[in-house]
């Protein structure tokens, strides 16, 4: 942590610690505390853009009023303009077909990629940018795919298909453009050399101008708009029903070992796996009693997390978000990046100091978290094999 926190230009941390502090009431009260947090130093989101995807895709069903189209209902994806490929089966799912809920499932879990461009598809270029800028996240933009597409083929999405247990199609999306346009004004460029896709070493910074982007401090209001949406405006609340709420709770915070449907192997993807404020090199389970709702990614070196801890043994509660880069190297694209030397050991360092610090801060009220205490899954053993290979 002294290493990363003494060289900040080189490694760009950016950490918000948000006290809570409840009242006799059980009303929180919220307190950020920050370090280096800036909207225009820029780290790339990577997958923590799922998480707005997942909320911004509930909310649109909300919004349809499609009888029998919900979050379980089995969609079907349809190739189009744009060089997706079609999606028709979901292997991972119970029922064996494509929904929005196994999307979420998988983005949350161990962060899968094509989760993310199948929400992409469905809520829309268009809509996901107007959406967030009218919760008033201004500077939020998320553009692309996590597929090798052109700037015209990520405006573009597929047709899809909603269909009933029978296969019938109860409802269509029609194929849609993105007519808008992007502010590319603030460029961000990092590094001094990239690989290209022809893995040709380009001796120039990587231009980051025209990627996904969202403030530090918009993802720490995004994910307490979800956990504690009466403490936000308003404006900046999703359309969610309490339904929607508790599947959310429920797959931000659990473990892959507690999943079904996916069964992913737990040797690969361990109950830390996802949690780097409690990811050490050594242990890969969490501390008794410790649950945490959050989403993470790491990409081009940066690493990213946005939590909410919880103790229900101790009976503390507390938001920490924080992004670090770390390629030593400068060279961007080259899957060599400073991970496990540098940013998961900084990122748990962080994590445990914030911990440790509220297992002793005193609070005028213990607050009751019984909002957060969800029944979870347990792993049945089945004959069906584990799945040891994800694209995230």
């Amino acid at each position: 942590m002294r290493q990363v926190l003494a060289n900040p230009q080189e490694y760009r941390p950016q950490i918000i610690y948000t006290q809570i502090n409840r009242d006799k009431k059980n009303i929180p009260a919220f307190t950020n505390y920050y370090y280096n947090a800036d909207s225009l130093l820029y780290f790339n989101p990577a997958s923590t853009v799922k998480l707005p995807l997942a909320l911004l895709s509930l909310e649109k069903l909300n919004e349809m009023h499609v009888p029998g189209v919900n979050k379980f209902t089995a969609m079907q994806f349809d190739s189009g303009y744009n060089t997706l490929k079609p999606e028709y089966k979901d292997s991972t799912s119970q029922s064996g077909l494509p929904s929005i809920a196994q999307f979420i499932r998988k983005a949350f879990l161990v962060s899968d990629n094509d989760a993310y461009n199948r929400m992409y598809e469905f809520a829309g270029q268009q809509t996901i940018n107007e959406k967030l800028h009218e919760k008033g996240y201004a500077d939020a933009r998320i553009s692309r795919h996590f597929y090798k597409m052109t700037v015209d083929q990520n405006r573009h999405t597929s047709q899809i298909r909603f269909v009933n247990n029978d296969g019938k199609v109860i409802y269509t999306q029609p194929p849609a453009f993105n007519t808008d346009s992007f502010d590319f004004s603030h460029v961000n460029k990092i590094g001094i050399g990239y690989m290209d896709g022809n893995d040709s070493l380009i001796h120039a910074p990587m231009d980051f101008t025209m990627h996904n982007n969202i403030s530090l401090h918009d993802y720490q209001q995004i994910l307490q708009s979800v956990l504690f949406p009466e403490s936000v405006p308003v404006k900046q609340r999703f359309n969610l029903t309490a339904d929607d709420y508790h599947f959310l709770y429920q797959y931000l915070s659990q473990f892959p070992s507690e999943t079904n449907y996916p069964k992913y192997d737990t040797a690969t993807y361990f109950d830390t796996y996802v949690k780097f404020f409690f990811m050490d090199s050594v242990n890969k389970s969490m501390p008794p009693g410790i649950r945490v709702f959050n989403k993470v990614g790491w990409a081009y070196g940066f690493l990213t997390d946005i939590s909410y801890v919880v103790d229900f043994k101790n009976n503390i509660e507390y938001m920490l978000t924080a992004t670090v880069y770390a390629n030593s190297d400068g060279i961007l694209n080259d899957d060599k990046y400073d991970f496990e030397t540098v940013a998961h050991p900084f990122m748990y360092s962080v994590g445990q100091a914030v911990y440790n610090y509220e297992l002793k801060r005193k609070r005028a009220y213990v607050p009751d978290l019984s909002k957060f205490k969800i029944q979870y899954e347990q792993r049945v053993e089945d004959k069906r094999p584990v799945i040891k290979e994800v694209d995230n």
